[in-house]
């Protein structure tokens, strides 16, 4: 298959692909005696591993990591185990520093309660004492 039609498959746009086959996560794809890139279904299988990955906020070396795993699967999971422990503490820690910044937002909005001239906004004074 062409590149538009994994990149169709897959839910991503053309650039996506050629920019993991540059990261080394996607392997080349044969070429064509016009120079084509010809992708096999196990390009898209791996690609669709790849996005799924992505939609859980794995960074690309964590995903790197997953990938030289999934291509020896003989290995026993406990790599993976623990890449997903880092991964799920690391989503935690951002989430409490998300909570953080959200209540810090609030106790803001609250320093103005009604519509005034900017120069009188507690926010912008507030702002402006940081």
């Amino acid at each position: 298959m062409k590149i538009g039609e994994l990149a169709t498959r897959a839910g991503c746009l053309v650039e996506t692909v050629r920019f993991y086959e540059r990261e080394g996560l996607l392997p080349p794809p044969d070429r064509t005696e016009n120079n084509y890139r010809s992708y096999r279904q196990e390009h898209a299988d791996r690609l669709g591993f790849i996005r799924h990955c992505r939609s859980l906020d794995m960074a690309l070396d964590e995903i790197r990591t997953l990938l030289d795993l999934r291509d020896r699967p003989d290995q026993d999971c406990g790599d993976v185990n623990a890449l997903l422990d880092r991964h799920i503490d690391s989503v935690s820690q951002r989430i409490a520093s998300l909570t953080v910044l959200q209540h810090q937002l609030q106790h803001l909005r609250s320093q103005c309660s009604s519509i005034d001239v900017t120069r009188s906004c507690a926010i912008m004074a507030a702002l402006d004492a940081a």
